[in-house]
């Protein structure tokens, strides 16, 4: 069977591998690339990250690096969609994955010279490679899978690439196991690092086109070419008084805005760096248990899509109110001066008993509830719309806005705000967001049917009607 239509007007290709699942042109493989690609550079990153500090004693450094990182990130978050669009995937994402290779490079030249010049503008590089990256990779998982299974394609998604934090933690583990008093991890720590980060910009060059990505029902996944600038520029700006985007806003905010208080005063003030390194392997690890949950309550858990996604705001909303309890109470027993004037007890996994198990299994949940709360977001944003255009501006704008409430968290960690202040303020600010998630739903997330219903007679959502939200 041949029928095949002209890929630059979006019209049903048929063929007779249009039911292969690994098809390389299929949204299954291409989501599956980005996930690699998202193992080896950001997942790379958050390993270290996780670590407190990036791997040092003293987080200065990280945490001046992390704000000019985010500083930048919130501005080429919200630029990388149109950038996406003009460019396309593997310029936009290779350019993006090349700096983090730099940002590893710079705490690698940290271990020898302590000047922070050279972190701090890695940093503020890397925010804008972080930026393109994350634009490409949200409209990759949001625009190509089916609309009834996009809560298991961004699972998997989620899944791959917190593989790369699991990884990226066995490597400070390993390297530094036997420094059972070591502070700051060893180059070869680093250079590991280096070497996945690498791996992954070269990968991204794999990534097609989104026109050339077709559905096992012979649609093509998107009918964009190419935009050019002053369209970009115009539908960017029109995002800040779009009231789908307002809504999100509290989300976005605070959904890194948490990393800097879990990383550095609970992973980094409460643990040995060997421990540290095995705490970022179940963490990460956690992260792929419940992007699994929350995607499978979110594409099978009732009929209609409304209502699947009111349930995983709900389950998300109720396990985030019992998790933040538990920190609070674990907070209770050590605050800034504890850690800094070396009272409080260190723990380690082999050393310390029973009590590693409560602070461990704490820091456990918190990367469960991270990967929950971000893929029920990424799930809100692709019932949104189908376009890869306007889901990589949608995203751009929810990973800039994301990027500025995480540059102003790793200041507060800077200038020592209270522990428990800190923990109260990512509380409120995941807290906050669940109703005007719920809200969204209710107003502009339709079911599958009356989805089908408003497509063009191409096959492809009307875009138009979409992007005047």
């Amino acid at each position: 069977m041949v029928a095949k239509g002209d890929q630059e007007n979006g019209s049903p290709v048929l063929d007779g591998t249009k039911n292969s699942l690994f098809r390389y042109n299929s949204p299954l493989i291409q989501v599956g690339l980005i996930g690699l690609v998202c193992f080896c550079c950001p997942g790379m990153f958050n390993a270290l990250s996780g670590m407190g500090g990036g791997g040092q004693v003293d987080h200065t450094a990280a945490n001046n690096a992390n704000t000019a990182l985010y500083t930048t990130f919130a501005v080429f978050g919200i630029l990388g969609g149109g950038i996406y669009n003009i460019l396309g995937p593997r310029l936009t994402l290779f350019a993006g994955c090349s700096t983090y290779i730099l940002y590893a490079g710079s705490f690698l030249y940290y271990n020898h010279h302590k000047h922070q010049a050279f972190a701090i503008v890695a940093g503020a590089l890397l925010g804008v490679g972080a930026g393109l990256l994350w634009a490409g990779q949200g409209a990759i998982m949001t625009s190509y899978p089916p609309t009834h299974r996009k809560g298991t394609y961004i699972s998997m998604f989620w899944s791959i690439f917190n593989m790369g934090g699991v990884i990226g933690g066995l490597i400070p583990f390993i390297m530094n196991y036997n420094r059972e008093d070591a502070v700051s991890v060893n180059d070869g720590t680093y250079i590991g690092f280096m070497v996945f980060m690498t791996i992954g910009t070269l990968l991204s060059l794999a990534i097609l086109h989104p026109r050339k990505v077709i559905r096992n029902d012979g649609s093509h996944c998107t009918n964009i070419t190419y935009s050019n600038v002053m369209t970009e520029s115009v539908a960017i700006a029109k995002l800040f008084t779009n009231w789908k985007m307002l809504l999100i806003m509290p989300a976005a905010w605070g959904s890194n805005f948490f990393y800097s208080y879990q990383f550095n005063n609970v992973n980094g003030a409460l643990f040995t760096l060997r421990t540290r390194g095995l705490n970022n392997v179940f963490y990460w690890g956690a992260q792929m248990i419940g992007s699994v949950m929350i995607g499978y309550i979110m594409d099978f858990s009732f009929k209609s899509r409304k209502t699947r996604g009111l349930a995983g705001i709900g389950v998300v909303a109720v396990l985030s109110t019992g998790i933040w309890i538990g920190g609070m109470f674990n907070q209770r027993g050590y605050n800034h001066h504890d850690v800094v004037s070396k009272t409080v007890k260190i723990l380690d996994f082999k050393n310390s008993g029973s009590d590693f198990a409560g602070p461990f299994v704490l820091y456990f949940s918190y990367g469960l509830l991270d990967a929950m709360f971000q893929s029920m977001i990424y799930w809100v944003i692709g019932a949104l719309a189908d376009d890869s255009a306007i889901l990589s501006r949608y995203v751009g704008f929810y990973k800039g806005v994301q990027s500025a409430g995480g540059a102003v968290a790793w200041q507060i960690d800077t200038h020592k705000v209270p522990y428990m202040t800190q923990l109260i303020v990512n509380w409120v600010l995941t807290t906050v967001s669940y109703p005007l998630l719920a809200l969204l739903v209710i107003k502009a997330v339709k079911d599958e049917d009356k989805v089908a219903e408003e497509e063009s007679p191409s096959g492809f959502p009307n875009a138009v009607k979409e992007s005047k939200g």
